[in-house]
């Protein structure tokens, strides 16, 4: 086992809240290494409503201060990645004798518009549904509704592009790398990985360890760590279901059910309608988590309810379920319990330092990763300022309203690019999409095509740039081209990865 030198920090896990940790920390100055056992983005990260939200709902079960922090947080997060994050506005509709009656309603949207500082958003207006365009996919009873703001993030791009940044400010970041045993000695940690596809076994060291392995959090403390006793997270699954577009309006639906819960209808790439989530308790690997018949149902019948043409089981063309580690808090019910992060710091006197991070979601990332930085400062020593509050993802180094700029000039650079592909292009890479087309002059220049808008100057990008090994990472984590294209394609592009990672072109991204 090759002997590494001492890292300042080691992380453990390669979902939102680890690369965001592991960026900052690179930025600062930290010398970092992270370690992910799947793809990144390929547990919780990616199986989220994928919206950069307040969280509306949470008022009701007063989690002020994090609906707070999230508010604040979206426009943040807008300015830092314009290409894979956007604005987006939710039409609630109303129905007399409801479960939240208009005043509560309308008092809800009154704290969410004034509680986060809100600049660039419009606020709250009030919609009649018979003249309004949004009532028109609705059952007539709906004649009022209020409009309001949040945020649409494509999660695991987010995720990849924060593991991205990490590496090009010198972390070691590495996919499918299973840490296999962690302990500490002579006041370091000493971490055993095994690389997934290669079974090559690697020795590192770090002054500090972060946990922040998402849903496996306790299972690294017993598992790699050595801890029995781990029980702090409340394991919750949410699924999803795609649709063919229910609507043409670029709004989304936000529905009340009678069972107190919510879920969203959401446009989604184009042809297509996201209707979730569920929540309820899961066991289990989460790996393993698959939408279940009675959440199928539950999704269908819900949405159901709104919507003048039924939501069938025979319409839904994708499903994807995720399991959110929530801080145990003891509430009865999955929907009750705390959405809000824990940041647990284990130190002692010349022992180094363990940091598990509890919960979180996709918008407070960010202030997670500052306030681990914090605790990591306290354990090993200060490095640096908070910085990301002001920067740029890759490729999110442009203006928030400049999207359509963006493909205009990527059109004017590559004019053999059809509307809709340059359109993906940069809603994917932002003013790195240039990097993927390089000098082509014609499409017959980007390479073998793979169906939709996936061309092979594209795949070798995701190998050589963003840690891409197989065709579900292209597909449903890189890109969503995989709702797009064909099986007789997407096996087409499962042999060519094969070929490459068999060639040796799929090294570690640099």
């Amino acid at each position: 086992m090759a002997e590494a030198r001492v890292h300042d920090i080691f992380v453990i896990g390669g979902g939102i809240n680890g690369c965001g940790i592991a960026r900052d920390a690179a930025g600062r100055g930290y010398s970092v290494a992270l370690a992910e056992k799947g793809d990144f983005a390929s547990g919780t990260s990616s199986g989220s409503t994928k919206l950069i939200h307040g969280g509306l709902r949470y008022l009701e079960y007063y989690e002020f201060r994090l609906v707070r922090e999230a508010l604040m947080e979206r426009e943040i997060l807008w300015a830092m990645a314009p290409h894979v994050i956007w604005p987006m506005r939710f039409v609630l509709p109303f129905q007399k004798g409801g479960i939240r009656p208009a005043w509560l309603i309308r008092l809800g949207l009154f704290i969410y518009d004034n509680l986060g500082g809100r600049k660039l958003l419009p606020a709250t207006k009030t919609l009649d549904l018979r003249r309004d365009p949004a009532g028109k996919p609705l059952k007539p009873l709906f004649a009022k509704a209020f409009e309001y703001s949040d945020g649409w993030v494509d999660d695991a791009r987010m995720v990849v592009l924060n593991a991205r940044d990490a590496a090009d400010r010198g972390a070691e970041i590495h996919n499918r790398t299973e840490v296999v045993n962690a302990r500490r000695e002579k006041g370091l940690w000493i971490i055993e990985t095994r690389n997934i596809d290669s079974d090559e076994r690697r020795t590192w060291q770090a002054r500090m360890l972060v946990n922040a392995a998402g849903p496996w959090v306790d299972k690294v403390l017993a598992g790699v760590v050595g801890r029995n006793d781990a029980q702090n997270v409340r394991l919750v699954q949410g699924s999803h279901i795609v649709v063919r577009k229910k609507f043409s309006d670029p709004r989304a639906y936000f529905f009340q059910n009678p069972d107190n819960r919510i879920i969203f209808a959401i446009p989604y790439e184009q042809e297509f309608t996201l209707i979730g989530t569920t929540d309820r308790d899961f066991k289990g690997d989460p790996r393993d988590a698959v939408i279940s018949e009675g959440e199928m149902d539950y999704l269908c019948n819900a949405a159901s309810e709104y919507f003048a043409e039924p939501v069938r089981r025979e319409d839904v063309v994708w499903t994807y379920s995720g399991v959110r580690p929530l801080f145990d808090d003891g509430a009865s019910k999955a929907q009750e319990a705390t959405r809000d992060y824990v940041l647990k710091l284990e130190a002692g006197e010349g022992t180094p330092p363990l940091l598990n991070v509890f919960g979180g979601k996709l918008t407070t990332y960010r202030r997670l990763a500052e306030h681990a930085l914090e605790k990591i400062g306290d354990a090993i020593g200060g490095k640096g300022k908070p910085w990301t509050a002001g920067s740029h993802l890759p490729g999110g180094d442009f203006a928030v309203r400049d999207y359509s700029a963006q493909v205009s000039a990527l059109l004017g650079r590559h004019a053999f690019l059809s509307r809709d592909h340059a359109e993906r292009l940069v809603r994917c890479y932002g003013t790195r999409a240039s990097d993927i087309l390089g000098g082509a002059q014609g499409i017959a220049d980007l390479g073998v095509h793979f169906g939709g808008t996936l061309y092979e100057a594209e795949v070798r990008y995701l190998i050589a740039h963003e840690w891409a090994r197989t065709a579900q990472d292209v597909l449903w984590r890189r890109t969503k081209q995989g709702l797009h294209i064909a099986q007789a394609d997407m096996a087409v592009l499962e042999r060519y990865m094969a070929d490459q990672a068999e060639s040796g072109s799929s090294a570690a991204a640099r």
